[in-house]
């Protein structure tokens, strides 16, 4: 049976005893971790490439979406992780299907979609779920000023997290 935990943000006094584990980091370091996503094109291969930068080969990582419609990363995810440092021009989306190994220690949900999803596969997968709600920045509209920050406000949202939740030694400057 999956152990699912929500979000600081989701503090209540339902929740607020799961989530203080997230936020004072009393959770295990992970060997392995799948982000989930809509699409597989914005958040979680952002939240896979920033944790292969901070963890680096301590955490095998990979991202999936729970449905496939792009052939390729977005334009502006590419770009707003450019100006950290980090290519993701090269990422192909992916479902869970198209996975090689699907036994992870944990699945990290950032997006209500993807968090139904991750539940319905714990049926089968013993593995951790946490939820973590992301901004999706593709439902911003305006000029591209607008779309570029509602796309960094994901990325740092996403870096965040990642740091929080993470037991990594140093926190290299992006």
């Amino acid at each position: 049976m999956a152990n699912v935990v929500l979000p600081a943000s989701f503090s209540d006094n339902v929740t607020s005893d799961i989530t203080s584990d997230i936020t004072s980091n009393n959770l295990p370091l992970p060997q392995s971790v799948l982000f989930m996503c809509n699409f597989n094109a914005v958040r979680s291969p952002m939240a896979e490439s920033l944790v292969k930068y901070y963890c680096g080969h301590k955490i095998f990582t990979d991202s999936v979406g729970i449905r496939s419609e792009e052939d390729c990363a977005n334009p502006f995810a590419i770009a707003v992780m450019e100006e950290v440092g980090l290519d993701i021009s090269g990422h192909k989306p992916k479902t869970f299907a198209d996975l090689m190994d699907s036994s992870f220690d944990l699945v990290v949900t950032l997006s209500p979609e993807a968090q139904h999803k991750a539940i319905d596969l714990t049926r089968t997968l013993d593995c951790r779920v946490e939820y973590w709600p992301t901004l999706d920045p593709t439902a911003v509209t305006g000029n591209r000023e607008n779309i570029m920050s509602s796309f960094r406000q994901t990325r740092d949202m996403i870096t965040l997290n990642i740091k929080k939740r993470f037991d990594v030694n140093y926190f290299p400057k992006v």
